[in-house]
């Protein structure tokens, strides 16, 4: 679960900025460096679908085709659209237009994908480094000869564009103009428009990849050895204490040592953010995420004020019974995700972790495991832990001319297993969604997560069945209950946190020990006095990415999985015909509003009450741990 999307925006347009929002890794088509041990059966992708090398020729023609195909799009439409709409068959005209934009994006969402998966395979490579940069600005500048048209698209008169979507072909394009008007409130004068867009290059999109490759760069000292992040991160799961006390240790002092760079990232990115804001208009700093959300404001507040409402019913009450479990009064903040001391010891074998996915999906809808079993059939994921590697998961949707990928860093925790059934739910939805097309396969965060996060609770459910020991059952139950209390509390915690700081910028800068204030104030109010919050956690909110690249990403999680409890819900109340409904929805993919996609279930999230029937799910399922002893 985590490093779930993250935006890298230099593509040529909206839908291809949210593709390149978690990208990513290697030059060859073929295994990209030489696994040792047990990680060598772990598969790698192939990006060969996408283009043989960063070096192939079919790279240089794409993008000399990128630039030559935006010029002739602009020399052809620009300033027009008013005028030609208006006129008699203004709809087929636009129609086109629109087609004609649409096999622009798709093209430049292939060439982003793919330098943005080569670099997430291997951020600290030079070679890879100059590639993404050069193919970002590339995309940067060609598409430059685009910002008008949606900004001349939002300026035809209602009535003339209400004409116009009478015509069929362009009617098929409805719900992506519905959804670029509700920009214009915020959009500016064409050349102000056009500086922002350029400057994007030298601006945030260059200070995203100073903290990746910051990030991916960084060593930590544990038992005598030098490890990268994700590894480090691992050991806080370690079974011996001793690991991740100095596992915990190791993170707090090397990002002590470079809080000078992390801070000037943090202050930088939020200034940029509250100039685009001013100019823009948006009041709240979370505005701008709502509107990309396509979610109000004031359901995101009622989702926030319910979790935190429900801290001491979650958070506080599961931790205190963890710390029963290991005989404390309190746990120090490194035991907070330690396994269980009944929990199941060793490695699962990747092929189990495969085996239990395809099974917990093909259970609930055969056609949902034949698209994940193509994920490892034709080599969409890369899951080995390496040098340089992003850490996280995600999947990337890449364009709907190709197919989604799937990055982990499999190291044969339960865990991972729910990160691979989390993962593969995105790319299922992804998959499914890509018929729409270009302009309309992307969905608004809020819906982006509900697969993912519906993908995790198939699977759990299909061992919590087939499990039969009643400790090995606790265990489960405990570990589901933490990821929940992972992606619904602490996501709000983090979104809390970032409201906090970017509200504070606006007063000016903040130092690393401010933030790290800020930190701990959040951390102690959702994680409870049962965890203790010692010296060296003040700095755990440097290697978050979402804070960098996605500013207020993070309540995505949490409208996810409350969501899916809901949706979950429904499914084990009535079976029959859901699966069907439910792979309708994830077909849609950004054509409808989430309140249209959840009519079909019974569910309406502007409802303030329907929180609380999702956080009531893990509510129950600590009261299960409790009466287990």
């Amino acid at each position: 679960m985590p490093a779930k999307p993250a935006s890298r925006r230099s593509a040529s347009s909206a839908s291809a900025r949210k593709r390149a929002s978690r990208p990513t890794a290697k030059t060859t088509p073929g295994p990209v460096a030489k696994s040792a041990g047990k990680a060598a059966a772990l598969p790698e992708w192939n990006l060969a679908d996408l283009y043989p090398s960063i070096r192939a020729p079919e790279v240089t023609r794409d993008l000399d085709r990128l630039d030559a195909d935006c010029i002739v799009f602009e020399q052809t439409y620009k300033g027009k659209l008013a005028e030609q709409t208006a006129a008699e068959g203004g709809g087929a005209w636009l129609a086109e237009a629109v087609r004609r934009y649409e096999a622009i994006d798709d093209l430049a969402g292939r060439l982003i994908s793919f330098a943005g998966l080569v670099h997430a395979g291997d951020s600290v490579d030079p070679d890879i480094s100059k590639f993404y940069g050069d193919v970002s600005e590339r995309l940067t500048t060609a598409s430059t000869h685009l910002l008008f048209f949606t900004l001349e698209l939002n300026r035809i008169d209602d009535a003339v564009l209400a004409r116009a979507l009478e015509t069929p072909a362009l009617a098929h394009y409805r719900p992506w103009i519905e959804d670029t008007r509700k920009d214009k409130p915020y959009q500016l004068e064409d050349r102000v428009e056009q500086l922002f867009h350029e400057k994007s290059v030298s601006g945030y999109a260059a200070w995203n990849r100073l903290f990746d490759q910051t990030i991916s760069g960084l060593r930590f000292r544990v038992g005598g050895k030098d490890l990268a992040i994700e590894p480090t991160l691992t050991l806080l799961q370690d079974r011996e204490p001793a690991r991740r006390r100095a596992a915990a240790q190791a993170l707090a002092k090397t990002f002590k040592a470079n809080e000078r760079t992390f801070a000037l990232v943090t202050n930088t990115l939020a200034k940029d953010k509250e100039i685009s804001d001013r100019w823009r208009g948006f009041k709240d700093v979370a505005d701008s995420r709502h509107l990309a959300n396509r979610v109000e404001g004031e359901v995101v507040d009622a989702l926030v004020a319910a979790v935190r409402a429900a801290y001491p019913r979650l958070s506080h009450r599961y931790y205190a019974l963890k710390a029963r479990w290991f005989k404390k009064k309190r746990l120090p903040y490194w035991d907070r995700n330690a396994p269980l001391p009944f929990a199941a010891t060793g490695r699962i074998p990747w092929g189990e972790a495969r085996n239990t996915v395809l099974a917990a999906y093909g259970e609930f809808a055969p056609e949902m495991a034949a698209i994940a079993e193509r994920f490892f059939a034709e080599r969409w994921i890369d899951a080995p832990v390496r040098p340089g590697k992003a850490p996280g998961a995600f999947s990337h949707p890449t364009t709907p001319s190709a197919h989604p990928y799937v990055l982990l860093n499999y190291q044969g925790k339960p865990r991972d297993v729910m990160t691979l059934a989390h993962e593969l739910g995105h790319g299922v939805h992804q998959v499914l969604a890509a018929k729409n097309g270009a302009l309309m396969a992307p969905t608004p965060l809020t819906l982006a997560e509900t697969a993912s996060v519906f993908g995790e609770m198939l699977t759990f459910k299909r061992l919590l069945a087939t499990t039969r020991s009643a400790k090995q059952r606790q265990a489960l139950l405990a570990g589901k209950v933490e990821d929940m209390i992972n992606t619904v509390v602490r996501q709000i915690a983090f979104y809390t946190f970032e409201r906090a700081v970017h509200t504070e910028r606006r007063a000016g800068e903040l130092t690393a020990e401010r933030l790290g204030e800020i930190w701990l104030s959040v951390q102690g109010e959702s994680l409870g006095p049962a965890i203790e919050i010692k010296p060296g956690y003040e700095t755990f909110w440097m290697y978050i990415p979402h804070f960098i690249h996605s500013p207020f990403y993070v309540y995505a999680y949490a409208f996810g999985d409350c969501l899916v409890n809901s949706l979950y819900a429904v499914y084990e109340r009535a079976a029959d015909g859901f699966a069907e409904r439910y792979l309708a929805m994830l077909a849609a993919g950004g054509t409808k509003h989430y309140s249209e996609l959840l009519a079909p279930f019974g569910l309406d999230a502007r409802n303030p009450s329907f929180w609380d029937g999702g956080l009531s799910v893990i509510e129950g399922m600590i009261a299960e741990l409790e009466a287990m002893g």
